[in-house]
C-alpha cells in the first residue's frame, strides 16, 4: 500500500497539473459519485493526509481519494492516447485543456464539501509529514501509549495513532532506532517514543526530497524488501515477520515486518 511519502507526491503532481484551470472533462466512475458535475470547476489545492488526498475545487467542494492497495495516479498530455482513460479500471478521470489526470484501481472515492472535511479525517491520528507534525508529536506519543501491550510495530502501522505510516517506513524507523519490533509500546518511555515518531518523519521526508530529485526508487532501503541479505550496519541476514510476531508470516490482516535481529535484540525478560 502506497505510504504517506507517496500520496504527498502525489498530490503535489496533481496539484502541479490541474491547479487553476478548468475541467473539460471530469469523469467519476463511482456509483456513489456517478451524477457528480466537476466540468468547470478548478482546482485551488491538492493536498494529502496521512494516505488519503484531497482535491479541492473552487465551489467549495472536495474530491477524496484512497489508493488502498492498488490504486495510483497518473498524468497524461491531454489528447493523448493514455489519456483516453477506456479501461475499466479507471476510477476517475479529471482533465483540463493541457493536462489529464487518471485515477486506477482507485480503493475509495467520494465527493464532499470542503469544510466536512475533518469531520472525513476525524479517525486518523496526526499527519507524519504535515507541516504541524512537530507540535503533535506529543499527543502521536499518547496515541502510541492507549494500548500499552500492543506491539510498537502494530501501533505505528494503526493509522488512528499515526497517518502515513506503512511497512516500510515503520521497518525502516524501527531500525534505525535500534527498537525491536514486538517491543510493548508501554515499554518505550516518551522519549523513545518521540525519537521513533522524529525519525519516521525525517526518513520519510528524505523519501521526498530524493524522489523530488531522481524519481521513485532512489532511496535504498536498510531492512524493507531485504529479506536474508546482509544488515547494512552488522551483515547480520535481515529476517521477515508479522505484526503479530517475528516468527510468523503474513496472513490476513497481518502486515510484513522486517527487522535486523542482531541490531534490534528482543529486549530482556
Amino acid at each position: 500500500m502506497p505510504e504517506g511519502d507517496v500520496l504527498l507526491l502525489t498530490a503535489e503532481r496533481l496539484g502541479a497539473a490541474l491547479r487553476g484551470s478548468e475541467l473539460v472533462r471530469a469523469e467519476l466512475r463511482w456509483p456513489s459519485a456517478a451524477g457528480v458535475d466537476l466540468v468547470g470547476r478548478a482546482l485551488t489545492e491538492a493536498a494529502a493526509y496521512g494516505k488519503h488526498v484531497l482535491l479541492r475545487f473552487d465551489d467549495g467542494r472536495t474530491l477524496h481519494t484512497h489508493l488502498r492497495m492498488d490504486g495510483s495516479w497518473r498524468v497524461h498530455r491531454t489528447g493523448s492516447r493514455d489519456a483516453a482513460a477506456r479501461s475499466p479500471a479507471v476510477r476517475a478521470v479529471l482533465a483540463t485543456r493541457t493536462w489529464t489526470c487518471v485515477g486506477w484501481r482507485l480503493g475509495m472515492l467520494d465527493v464532499l464539501r470542503t469544510r466536512d472535511e475533518p469531520r472525513l479525517l476525524a479517525h486518523l491520528g496526526p499527519d507524519v509529514l504535515a507541516p504541524g507534525f512537530p507540535s503533535r508529536l506529543g499527543e502521536g506519543v499518547s496515541r502510541l501509549r492507549a494500548e500499552p501491550g500492543r506491539a510498537v510495530c502494530a501501533a505505528l502501522l494503526d493509522q488512528r495513532t499515526v497517518a502515513g505510516l506503512g511497512t516500510i517506513w515503520t521497518a525502516e524507523a524501527l531500525f534505525a532506532c535500534r527498537v525491536w519490533p514486538w517491543t510493548p509500546a508501554g515499554d518505550l518511555d516518551d522519549q523513545a517514543l518521540a525519537t521513533l515518531l522524529s525519525t519516521a518523519r525525517r526518513l520519510m521526508s528524505r523519501s521526498v526530497a530524493v524522489a523530488r530529485r531522481a524519481g521513485f526508487g532512489a532511496v535504498e532501503h536498510a531492512v524493507h524488501g531485504r529479506h536474508r541479505r546482509p544488515c547494512r550496519r552488522c551483515a547480520t541476514p535481515v529476517a521477515l515477520g508479522s505484526t503479530s510476531g517475528p516468527g510468523r508470516r503474513p496472513d490476513g490482516p497481518e502486515r510484513v515486518v522486517y527487522w535486523c535481529p542482531s541490531c534490534q535484540r528482543a529486549p530482556a525478560a
